[in-house]
Order: C-alpha cells, then structure tokens, then sequence
C-alpha cells in the first residue's frame, strides 16, 4: 500500500514539474517566480522548489541579476531532439482524420511542390465528394483555397512571380492587388472559396507552421451541397483550431500577434 502511494505522489511529481517546465516555455521571454507561479496554477512556494530542481536539472536558469527564469540548455536541447522525430505528414495526417470524422466534409493536405499547391493527403468525409481531386492533383494558386494559403504563407517574391506569371497569361485570374489579398488571409487566418475552382464545391483551408513559423503545408474542409451553409463557419473554426493544433505539434509557438482574427 505504502508502495503503490508513493508511486502516485513521484508520477505527480513529474506532472507539476512538467506542468512549470511548459509554463516556463509559453512565456513570451524570461520571466518572474509570480507570473510562472500564475500560469502553472500553484503557489509560488511550490513553484520555487520546482523552478529549483530545473534549474539543478539544466531544463531552466534564474539570471543572477534580474533574478528572471528563462528555458536553458537543457530544454532547448531536448525540443529541438523532439522536432527532428516529428513527421509533419502523419500528424496533420492523424488529425485531419479527426476533424473529418467531426464535420463529415472531405479533408485535404497539401504542401508547395515544383508544379504549386500540390494534393499529399486525401481523406473523403461522409457523403463523399464526387471530384477529380486525387493525391498528386495540383491546386491553382489564386483560385482555390489552398493555393490562396501558400499565396499568403509563403515565400513572398516567389508567390509574387507566381501571380505574376498568372497575371501575364489570363489578367481575369489575377487579383488587382495581390498584396492585399495577401494581407486579408494573413489577417483572418484562413482563406475560403465557393465554386471558384471546382464548381458546386466550396473550401476552407489554414496554414500549418513549423518552429520558425514558416509554411509547411496546408489544411482544408470541402463541403458539396450536401452540407448546408450554415455549418460553415462552425466547420471554419474547427479547421483552424486544427491547423493550430498540428502546428503547435510540430514546434510551431504562437505569439499574440499571430492569433488569427
């Protein structure tokens, strides 16, 4: 008895440390004993004797004059181990799955390859969508929702030459002004088109980041007439926060400024 209690209080113990580990790391710099002990949801005593143990363990460091905690070494050495056994794929994969099952539309996954916007994963929801979409299909840059996200996310100059090349070759195509189509999605966070690209179709997509914040792929809802309208900004939502959510999983730390609108 006294065994199997003991047991439980060492396994607690490591759940509190890791819970002031993570707070320490959500912090948008060094922080004080006050502010981790807030957002750990303990005393500052307790949250003392943990920031001690971490610091003793190389996960955290106190700076000797401003007496702030910041991650160390130790941390840093670990996360980055962490992000090189992620594969992106699967995970957006594993929870794109999930979010069909929650909203019965059809997902899509698609990052930037020599051709464009370029379908990796397709996973039919329930009705499925009667399409010629398939994995290897290649999305248009301005006229699908994906296309839009790699628009917006992506390498600038190159996205630029892109439309550019559009623009040249069918003026109806292009925006007017590409950057502030740009600026639209980056500030809402998503891009949605309805029968711009497949007719009777309409589709939400969102970034996926990776620790630099740079875009790695993307992820997107289609919904036939089968699904009402009405829906769609629920199914909007649900997308985005899991796009947030693959994001996180990957390395990727939000700031204030990059919670989408």
């Amino acid at each position: 008895m006294t065994k199997d209690t003991s047991t439980r209080r060492g396994i607690q113990s490591v759940e509190i440390g890791m819970r002031v580990l993570k707070s320490v790391a959500r912090m948008s710099g060094p922080s004080t004993l006050t502010g981790i002990a807030q957002a750990a949801g303990l005393s500052s005593s307790q949250t003392h004797r943990y920031l001690s143990s971490l610091i003793v363990s190389g996960m955290v460091a106190q700076d000797p004059h401003s007496g702030l905690y910041d991650l160390a070494s130790g941390a840093i050495h670990l996360g980055l181990a962490a992000l090189g056994r992620i594969d992106a794929f699967a995970t957006a994969e594993q929870h794109m799955k999930s979010l069909v099952l929650q909203t019965g539309r059809t997902g899509l996954v698609t990052v930037w390859g020599d051709a464009g916007a370029t379908v990796i994963r397709l996973i039919p929801g329930v009705p499925r969508v009667v399409t010629n979409l398939a994995v290897g299909t290649t999305l248009p840059l301005l006229t699908s929702a994906n296309g839009m996200i790699h628009f917006a996310f992506g390498d600038p100059a190159e996205m630029d030459a892109q439309a550019a090349v559009i623009a040249a070759g069918d003026p109806d195509m292009a925006p007017k002004d590409p950057q502030a189509l740009r600026n639209a999605i980056l500030s809402e966070g998503f891009a949605a088109v309805s029968g711009d690209f497949i007719p009777g179709l309409r589709a939400v997509a969102a970034p996926v980041l990776d620790a630099q914040g740079d875009l790695v792929l993307t992820a997107s809802l289609i919904a036939s007439r089968a699904f009402r309208k009405t829906g769609d900004s629920e199914a909007t939502r649900n997308l985005i926060e899991t796009a947030s959510t693959i994001s996180e999983a990957i390395g990727y730390r939000a700031g204030p400024a990059a919670t989408p609108t």
